[in-house]
């Protein structure tokens, strides 16, 4: 991978892997975003989004929703705020390719982060995914091991947790927001 001023040389052979709770949407610490009508968009994340479907090929999201698995949300509810989130983000010149979610309860399921079951997934589905030209951008040390497993370069976003001194052995780069790194690949003022 060429690193340029740390960071990769992205163009569109590259993939976009986003975890989704407190990445594009205001994470419920210590609770489960249940419906539709609890999921709010972080600020600038979909301007971030529009931007980052510019340059990367592909994007996908891999989020853990164990709520389901423990019967806190049906699955249908699940698929509806999936839903409403890409035709939110479409309707404002975006794209997310797919939607991965692991349900399951038990960590040692082959879908639940850091376990690379999703990851394997979207590859299985998009066969043109290159892991080494992939980014995993998300809020917890899971979601870093998770993109660290399958040689992806990693970005940490610091909404639930405090920054992490680098270098780490598991993030590239962390950041404020996925409208802060945005900002970081292209001007600002070109953002959106």
């Amino acid at each position: 991978m060429n690193i340029l001023n740390n960071k990769p040389e992205i163009d569109n052979s590259w993939t976009l892997f986003l975890d989704r709770d407190g990445v594009i949407n205001v994470e419920s610490v210590g609770s489960y975003i249940t419906s539709w009508d609890e999921f709010t968009f972080h600020e600038g994340a979909i301007e971030a989004i529009r931007t980052l479907s510019k340059i990367f090929g592909k994007i996908v999201v891999v989020s853990n929703q164990r709520g389901v698995g423990r019967g806190i949300m049906s699955l249908e509810n699940l698929r509806e705020i999936n839903s409403n989130m890409r035709a939110a983000i479409a309707a404002n010149g975006g794209k997310l390719d797919k939607v991965y979610s692991a349900t399951a309860v038990l960590d040692e399921d082959r879908n639940r982060k850091p376990n690379t079951g999703m990851g394997l997934q979207a590859q299985e589905d998009f066969p043109n995914i290159d892991f080494r030209k992939s980014v995993m951008v998300g809020n917890s040390i899971s979601d870093m091991e998770f993109g660290k497993r399958l040689s992806m370069y990693t970005v940490f976003l610091t909404t639930k947790h405090e920054p992490f001194s680098l270098p780490h052995d598991l993030i590239n780069e962390q950041f404020s927001s996925l409208y802060a790194w945005a900002t970081r690949l292209i001007p600002a003022e070109m953002v959106g």
